[in-house]
């Protein structure tokens, strides 16, 4: 298992654990946080999984794909280099620790 926060908009911190081969949205989604909207179910065809990624966590997650880059332009205030969307982030043992924040809507 990774323990992963996810933290609401408003401050409130989530930390559960998530097993490894899930999402970070799939985590998200099957612990109840909210902020994690995930309309399209994880197929990368919506931005309602958006979250922010700390700069020293960026380093240590997945590429970025293309289809993800153009999905983020339709994300609620997106901030370069810090923004992916939770869906596209596969959870690893070497995820334990990942901290995301979440924006303050999702679109």
């Amino acid at each position: 298992m990774a323990k992963i926060t996810y933290i609401e908009h408003n401050g409130t911190e989530h930390v559960v654990d998530v097993k490894p081969g899930l999402t970070v949205m799939e985590g998200a989604r099957d612990n109840g946080i909210p902020g994690i909207d995930a309309d399209c179910g994880g197929a990368c065809a919506c931005s309602t999984c958006h979250a922010y990624v700390t700069l020293e966590w960026m380093g240590r997650l997945p590429k970025i794909e293309a289809m993800e880059e153009d999905m983020l332009d339709f994300a609620w205030q997106p901030q370069p280099g810090r923004s992916r969307l939770t869906c596209q982030i596969k959870v690893t043992e070497a995820l334990d620790g990942l901290v995301v924040q979440l924006p303050e809507k999702q679109i």
